[in-house]
């Protein structure tokens, strides 16, 4: 692009505005660091995006011209997207490199180098190999066969977008990789990975099975993917901004001193921290490396003493951030992390605490060719970041009480615009998000919107695209699962919505979802149950019609942070991390029928101490609901519901009116009161 003139006259003027305005960084630097930037951490609102950048402080031609720029970067990435492209060929350029290492396959996970659920557009080898989207699975290719692996939230998706022509379809646990691989590799042959993309425990498990049939498991220096991939996008460079004080609570300092003080009380000299959301809160900074969510990917070493080295570009950092940051903080490069692993071999006795379940392989490869003492142990960061203080939970509050408005305003909205046949599952997504950005703090969405009607409404992580969009018409269900990043919280919300008149099978098994919704929100449980010892609260009404939904009931949620965040979670799967008070979690049961449509049913939930039980012999928790929206009442079918239930329906929306009505104007308001009519049994 141009360099900016005329009324600043070039380059030279704009750096003196710029140091006038003591933001440290030339033109040419602020241009370079825009220019790196893959996902902004406020993507869906390019004001506030560079307002993290300087603000009004920003010469008006500067920033306009950054504007542009952001706008020919998001066309670009569309028109990239929008193309048809060849997987076929792309497998064909794979297998020839890996021919030319003399590997008989390769492993493409979805992740990167942090191991989590959000990655940046450079990470993103699944999709760019298969044409898979989700976020979770991995693909196996050998030189002759190739297959992909899934759980069931994609079981559909993953038919939709991948080519059975190219991958054989298969479930990750049902059917999982490692069998696969032993049954297709052939005797001898050499299979390779790439150790920044797995955990240890991966590695240890399939290195075992390979030695069972006869081959070999490879660590790739480089990643065959990346060397095939010609236009892979560039590493990120968004901002990395102070998360303020007001927000997080807790001053950082402090939350090094304690960090100190529990590695020192389990003999830890240090811990590597790898996962960014640790690292974001521990330091009360955020960033927009990956799309939706403020994650700065970096690395971090904290000792006993609370004295972190941070890796991560520098060209992130806005300025004064190191200030924010303190003596106790060094800023290191990323390509010192290597070297500073290695000095824990120097250090005779002293244990290096890692998280072998998040922590990728490399690492502790690295650790232990040095003579580390490693000490394989959870992110120490993890529980204390899930347990939200009483600002946290404050600004959890306050952000969910702003994004009730603008989710009751669209479904007042939706009310009269669904049935008319003119609304497609894009236009609907798009006036919500309008809808949230006139919310005060709003950054971003925490998730791309899931925004299905029909049969798109039965694909769980269903992603909208003007190839699989439908219209909402009389006569289905409409389901959008949305939510939206602000500086005092993250939220997270679904509503089902009928369009038309629903069915009585609708109505019935929306109802059976409800009462499994109701089952967890009104639990009482004992201090130190697990989520998953809840399960079944949820699934327990739909279980006795012999229905069951395939995804968890629900994950830990973040304080401008992830959507989905570790350990808490209610599953199945059995998770031995009890619910603490300050844990926020998603309570979203939910019913698919393939072919026909989707239900499920989300608010977020705050775990607190259960106050309201006379006689208690033990302490006991309970949920705070937090998501304040009106449940569609065209749905519920009351014969089907206790007196409890139907009570718990009408004090929730009692409290949503209550809380929205003066901030609706007056035909909203008086659509939600309507649509929040008591049931009556």
């Amino acid at each position: 692009m141009a360099t900016a003139s005329g009324e600043y006259g070039g380059d030279d003027s704009l750096d003196r505005l710029l140091r006038q305005a003591g933001l440290g960084r030339s033109a040419a630097e602020i241009r370079a660091l825009v220019a790196g930037v893959v996902a902004a951490p406020v993507g869906a609102d390019p004001d506030a995006w560079l307002e993290l950048l300087g603000g009004a402080r920003l010469p008006a031609a500067l920033a306009a011209e950054l504007k542009a720029l952001r706008a020919a970067m998001a066309a670009e990435r569309h028109s990239r997207s929008a193309a048809v492209p060849d997987h076929a060929a792309r497998i064909a350029a794979l297998r020839t490199e890996l021919s030319r290492r003399g590997l008989s396959g390769f492993v493409v996970p979805r992740s990167d180098e942090h191991q989590g659920e959000y990655v940046p557009a450079r990470a993103e080898r699944l999709a760019w190999i298969s044409g898979f989207t989700g976020s979770a699975g991995l693909a196996v290719v050998l030189l002759d066969q190739a297959a992909i692996f899934v759980d069931g939230r994609y079981t559909l998706q993953v038919q939709a977008e991948v080519s059975s022509a190219l991958f054989q379809y298969k479930h990750l646990t049902e059917d999982p990789h490692a069998e696969w691989i032993a049954a297709a590799l052939p005797r001898g042959g050499r299979l390779g990975y790439d150790p920044w993309l797995h955990t240890v425990g991966w590695v240890e498990r399939l290195r075992a099975v390979m030695g069972r049939v006869g081959g070999d498991l490879l660590a790739c220096p480089d990643n065959p993917v990346d060397a095939v991939w010609p236009d892979q996008p560039p590493a990120p460079l968004a901002p990395v901004v102070p998360h303020d004080l007001r927000f997080a609570g807790k001053p950082a300092a402090d939350k090094q001193a304690d960090m100190a003080a529990a590695l020192k009380q389990a003999g830890h000299a240090a811990a590597v921290l790898t996962q960014p959301d640790s690292i974001a809160w521990l330091l009360n900074i955020r960033g927009g490396d990956v799309p939706h969510t403020p994650l700065p990917l970096s690395f971090a070493i904290i000792d006993d003493e609370g004295a972190t080295d941070l890796f991560i570009d520098r060209r992130k950092l806005v300025p004064g951030l190191e200030e924010h940051l303190g003596n106790r903080v060094a800023i290191r490069e990323p390509d010192e992390f290597g070297p500073a692993l290695d000095r824990f071999g120097g250090m005779a006795g002293a244990k290096v605490r890692v998280d072998p379940a998040s922590a990728a392989a490399w690492i502790f490869d690295r650790l232990l060719l040095a003579n580390a003492k490693v000490e394989r142990d959870s992110d120490p960061v993890m529980l204390p970041k899930a347990r939200k203080n009483e600002v946290e939970l404050a600004g959890t509050r306050a952000a969910h009480a702003r994004d009730a408005v603008a989710v009751t305003r669209f479904l007042a909205w939706l009310a009269s615009a669904g049935p008319t046949g003119e609304v497609g599952e894009i236009a609907a997504a798009a006036k919500l998000l309008d809808l949230r950005r006139g919310g005060g703090l709003f950054r971003d969405l925490s998730f791309e919107t899931i925004s299905g009607y029909g049969p798109n409404g039965a694909i769980v992580h269903y992603r909208v695209s003007p190839r699989t969009e439908r219209r909402l018409v009389p006569g289905s269900l409409y389901l959008i699962d949305s939510g939206a990043q602000y500086l005092d919280g993250t939220t997270d919300i679904t509503r089902t919505i009928a369009i038309g008149e629903p069915t009585p099978e609708m109505r019935e098994r929306f109802t059976l979802v409800l009462k499994g919704h109701i089952a967890i929100a009104t639990a009482r449980f004992p201090k130190g149950t697990t989520g998953s010892q809840l399960d079944s609260l949820a699934r327990h009404a739909l279980w006795q019609k012999g229905l069951d939904f395939d995804h968890g009931t629900g994950h830990g949620v973040g304080s401008y942070l992830s959507v989905h965040e570790g350990p808490q979670r209610i599953s199945k799967v059995g998770n031995t991390v009890a619910l603490e008070p300050g844990m926020i979690l998603s309570n979203e049961p939910g019913y698919y029928r393939t072919g026909a449509y989707g239900i499920r049913i989300e608010n977020l939930v705050a775990v607190q101490p259960c106050a309201d039980l006379e006689g208690s012999e033990r302490p006991m928790l309970s949920f705070e609901t937090l998501t304040l929206a009106p449940i569609d009442l065209a749905l519920v079918e009351p014969t089907l519901l206790t007196s409890a239930e139907i009570a718990w329906l009408n004090a929730y929306h009692a409290r949503v009116r209550e809380a929205l009505v003066p901030q609706l104007d007056p035909a909203t308001a008086a659509w939600l009161i309507q649509a929040t009519d008591p049931v009556m049994a």
